[in-house]
């Protein structure tokens, strides 16, 4: 499982974890985390985040 990082903001995206306070379950590839998803703590969108 991989992780990605905002880099606005610094919060930590790991795919063995999701977001499950947005709807993203446990498990969830980056690739398969829908384009409207944003950070849940500045709200960036994905593409202001980087692979660890």
């Amino acid at each position: 499982m991989e992780k990605y990082v905002c880099t606005i903001c610094g919060y930590v995206y790991d795919e063995a974890e999701g977001d499950p306070d947005n709807n993203i379950a446990p498990g969830t590839k980056w690739a398969d985390v829908p384009e409207s998803w944003v950070c849940p703590m500045c709200g960036a969108d994905k593409s202001a985040f980087d692979k660890d």
